[in-house]
């Protein structure tokens, strides 16, 4: 055993089979307490240390289990994974005198463990192989397999036919059909490239079932139910994929009847589409029961997607042709699309009701008025002709504008107050971000619960260094064995200001209350916070102010002194009340402790101020300490200045091109429109040099950055939380490519700013125009947040905002569409008269461009619904809208014009006096009652 024990020591992994095999049972049972206790004394040594026995210690401790459950628990241990090659041949020799039953355990456990990896998946296979046992397939083991598949493509440098790797592969036949049971697919294979290629996994897949390998009939049927149960696009999508390969014959079709009525009416748009089509030829084979028809098209005439709702009425209109008799049925069905948001749908489901009407009984027409009294007044005129006396004009209901309710500030949770809460937080936060590798900045994820997470976790470990040293040292060492810093340091891009997340400054901290940061290489990592140079960003100036903050953070640790930070926020937003931070500034002075310049000018930044007795209550308490940071907090309270006042952008009317030419693109420069903030000598001169970029003036530039990752932006509008119009400003850029360029992500940020205490002004109402424009749909969805988060305040001036929107759209900014889409968002909430503000102010400068801009006629549609369910009171008429109204044709343009210049003519009519026979007839009857 000694003779183990120092093979193990000296890291000698390649000698330690034999001697595990050398001993007998009770000597492996002595050896491995032995080894346990090694282990816990490991995770203290430097990593050069642990790396040497990393490998030895691993093969031992496997050998000299006894229990397979042991066993399996230690070889997947964290801590004592390598991260060069793997150990595993080495394992299978220290367990080669083992019986087959207890290997065939050991496989089926270790196979059930999380996160198995190529190389696991391989040690698997070769403890069946010579167990003799057959394959324990688990959602694990076949991730683990799909990762071997996919190294196996790219090996030698040739990417080698996925086919011929899967037809080669000894556990195709077992693995592959389990990839319709995961309840989510592996990331390796929810990528293929093109959908005609072979060379991806259902054409992979449908080629082993024309060989035999899979079955053909099963797959089928997986498809469809994986396809009914729903789940993620991407899942959903390649299920689809594999059936359309498949081409299901007539008998398939047929027994799956009631799942393509279920994934026509429920299913994303590719499934739903792909289900209506296999209807069109079941009913063109007499297959379709009307009823199961009826019932398909009531829900899937109700779907957005035109292109489907188009596509069911045209199968509607070919069985009504066919047998007239299915109309008692059919139409009723027919007349959900009068709901539809689309003008022209409406129109081609009235048509082809009215061409069914005659044939119909009175309960069918009944129910056909009823459902068309709730077309707009566009369809009036013709439901009158149609129906006649059977619609009624709807009692009109007062509108109510519903918008959410304005959020509350919430108060910030104290930090942990044992080592054990602490130690799980804080590595529950560091675990997002643990990995080495250089991930670009806009797909890293930090899933710390915004900036309070990470503030208490912050505040909690300076509390508890000072009080609980020893026990908290202890704790994260054990709770972050195997996390990649804590073996091997940190790495440059961790503190770097051009991607840090609040994940990585947590982790700056562990380092250094671990010991693993030199003081050389604190020095120099802590001078990177100070941002400097032409290129420097918001997003690296506001990220070094964070690190420079841990860096401080870490110092007070280390000196254990500081008894809590200053600028631990108040308010979920990251607002510090004033008084207290007096009190907080007050127990500094009574312990004879000096603020951290950092965390003191941090908790300047966050402090609410401005007028109101409470603030001049504080301002006095502040100064009234009789310190330096009184006295400054006292000024800085009373203080009515932004950090960074902005200044308006120059671009303040919409210009006049020649006729159309709206379109033409100029360089992003000369197109840009974004504000400037002025300087602030107080920051430049008071505060840490790590805060002086904030102090500058900032002149407005279009500057793209890759570096900076939008989800990592939690602790931005933290730092300035008062200031939303300074923040907005600052990070316009990354708004107006998320709007030109399809930058995604970038709009996060926003609601945030909608939520803070400071005032709204130009430049979040420019910032809200550029994000209602956004590309993607996630960070128009965020826009429609901030919309309504500041109209719940009261602080949103649609006018000037449809205005900013006119704006952008004139320098090609901003796609109309997009912006349709997004406002007509706002308005399904309920916030109509909120959205036709916006499109009042902004539809004349669209509307007066000789070349119709592309989806003007969405932005009308949007505009009329909203005008017909809160009415035109208070609006002024829409400079161009009759003119429009009455052009030629039938497009989108020109109806929606009309039908939105009807809700206007629909107000004249009501605010214009009654004739004279009118007035006298209604005052009689007045007095008849």
């Amino acid at each position: 055993m000694n003779e183990l024990l120092t093979a193990v020591r000296a890291g000698r992994h390649h000698d330690v089979p034999p001697l595990v095999l050398a001993l007998d049972r009770p000597g492996r049972r002595s050896a491995l307490a032995e080894l346990k206790g090694l282990r816990k004394e490991v995770r203290g040594w430097d990593r050069q240390r642990r790396d040497k026995v990393r490998k030895a210690l691993l093969v031992a401790g496997a050998g000299c289990h006894t229990g397979a459950a042991g066993c399996a628990a230690w070889i997947g241990g964290r801590d004592l994974r390598d991260w060069t090659r793997s150990p595993y041949p080495l394992i299978l020799a220290s367990l080669k005198d083992r019986d087959p039953v207890w290997l065939g355990d050991l496989a089926r456990r270790f196979a059930g463990r999380s996160a198995l990896s190529e190389a696991e998946y391989t040690f698997v296979g070769e403890l069946t192989r010579i167990a003799g046992v057959p394959l324990p397939v688990t959602d694990h083991l076949v991730t683990g397999w799909t990762e071997l598949v996919g190294a196996a493509r790219w090996r030698r440098r040739t990417r080698r036919p996925l086919t011929e790797i899967l037809r080669n592969d000894p556990h195709t036949a077992v693995l592959a059909p389990w990839l319709f049971e995961m309840p989510e697919l592996p990331p390796q294979v929810d990528f293929y490239d093109a959908p005609d290629s072979q060379d991806h996994w259902p054409g992979a897949l449908c080629a082993l079932a024309d060989d035999g390998v899979l079955d053909r009939s099963y797959l089928v049927d997986r498809c469809v139910a994986r396809l009914m149960r729903g789940g993620r696009s991407v899942d959903q999508r390649f299920f689809l994929a594999v059936l359309q390969r498949l081409e299901a014959t007539e008998d398939e079709e047929q027994r799956h009847l009631r799942d393509w009525t279920a994934m026509a009416a429920d299913g994303i748009a590719p499934v739903a589409s792909h289900a209506q089509q296999v209807l069109v030829r079941l009913d063109a084979r007499g297959v379709v029961p009307t009823r199961e028809l009826a019932d398909v098209s009531g829900a899937l005439l109700f779907r957005p997607e035109k292109k489907l709702v188009r596509a069911q009425l045209t199968l509607l209109g070919k069985v009504l042709r066919r047998d007239s008799s299915t109309a008692g049925e059919l139409l009723p069905a027919v007349a959900e699309a009068f709901g539809h948001e689309g003008i022209d749908i409406q129109e081609r489901a009235l048509k082809l009701v009215a061409r069914y009407l005659p044939v119909a009984g009175p309960e069918v027409r009944e129910l056909l008025a009823s459902a068309a009294a709730q077309l707009g007044p566009v369809h009036r005129e013709t439901v009158a002709a149609l129906f006649g006396g059977l619609v009624e004009d709807a009692p009109r209901v007062a509108y109510e504008e519903l918008l959410p309710p304005a959020p509350a500030l919430r108060r910030l949770e104290p930090a942990p107050e044992t080592v054990a809460e602490l130690v799980e937080e804080v590595a529950a936060r560091v675990k997002a971000h643990a990995s080495e590798r250089w991930i670009p900045a806009s797909a890293v994820l930090d899933t710390s619960a915004g900036i309070t997470g990470f503030e208490r976790a912050l505040d909690g470990l300076v509390r508890l260094a000072r009080s609980d040293r020893e026990e908290l040292t202890e704790g994260l060492r054990e709770a972050l064995a195997g996390v990649r810093f804590v073996e091997h340091g940190l790495s440059p891009y961790m503190v770097d200001p051009r991607g840090v997340s609040t994940s990585h400054g947590l982790s700056v901290v562990v380092a250094s209350l671990l010991g693993l940061v030199s003081e050389l290489d604190r020095v120099a990592w802590r001078a990177k916070t100070v941002v400097t140079g032409a290129d420097a960003c918001a997003h690296a100036a506001l990220n070094g102010v964070l690190l420079d903050r841990v860096w401080e953070a870490s110092e007070a640790i280390a000196d254990g002194r500081v008894p809590f930070l200053l600028a631990t926020p108040t308010w979920h937003t990251g607002a510090v009340e004033a008084a207290e931070l007096v009190e907080r500034l007050r127990t500094y002075r009574d312990l004879d402790v000096r603020p951290g310049p950092a965390d003191f000018a941090q908790a300047l930044l966050r402090v609410r101020r401005g007028g109101g007795p409470e603030r001049a209550e504080a301002a006095a308490a502040a100064e009234a300490l009789g310190t330096g940071e009184g006295d400054r907090l006292a000024a800085w309270i009373r203080a009515e200045n932004a950090v960074a006042p902005v200044l308006r952008h120059p671009a303040t009317t919409v210009s006049r091109p020649s006729a159309g030419t709206w379109w033409q693109r100029t360089t992003t420069g000369a197109r840009q429109v974004l504000p400037t903030t002025r300087e602030r000598l107080v920051i430049q001169r008071d505060f840490p040099a790590a805060f002086h970029w904030l102090g500058r003036a900032q002149l407005p530039r279009a500057q793209e950055c890759y570096h900076w990752g939008p989800e990592r932006s939690s602790h931005w509008t933290a730092t300035l939380p008062g200031d939303p119009e300074t923040l907005a400003a600052w990070l316009m850029p990354d708004l107006l490519f998320a709007a030109d360029q399809g930058q995604r992500g970038a709009v996060g940020f926003l609601p945030a700013l909608a939520e803070s205490a400071g005032e709204t002004g130009g430049a979040m109402h420019l910032a809200l125009a550029y994000a209602l424009g956004a590309r993607h749909t996630e960070d128009r969805t965020a826009a429609v947040d901030t919309l309504l988060v500041l109209a719940a305040r009261g602080r949103l001036d649609g006018a000037v905002l449809g205005r900013e929107l006119a704006i952008l759209v004139d320098r090609d900014l901003v796609k109309v569409n997009r912006t349709a889409d997004a406002l007509g968002t706002a308005a399904a909430t309920g916030a109509c008269r909120t959205v036709l503000t916006v499109l009042a102010a902004m539809l004349p400068g669209l509307l007066a461009y000789e070349k119709t801009p592309r989806g003007l006629g969405d932005l009308l549609s949007v505009a009329a619904e909203c005008a017909e369910r809160c009415g035109t009171g208070g609006i002024e008429p829409i400079a161009g809208l009759a003119a429009t109204a009455g052009r030629k044709g039938s497009s989108q343009t020109v109806r929606q014009a009309a039908r939105l210049l009807a809700s206007f003519a629909d107000r004249e009519a009501e605010e214009r006096p009654a004739p004279e026979s009118d007035r006298k007839a209604t005052i009689g009857d007045q007095i008849n009652t």
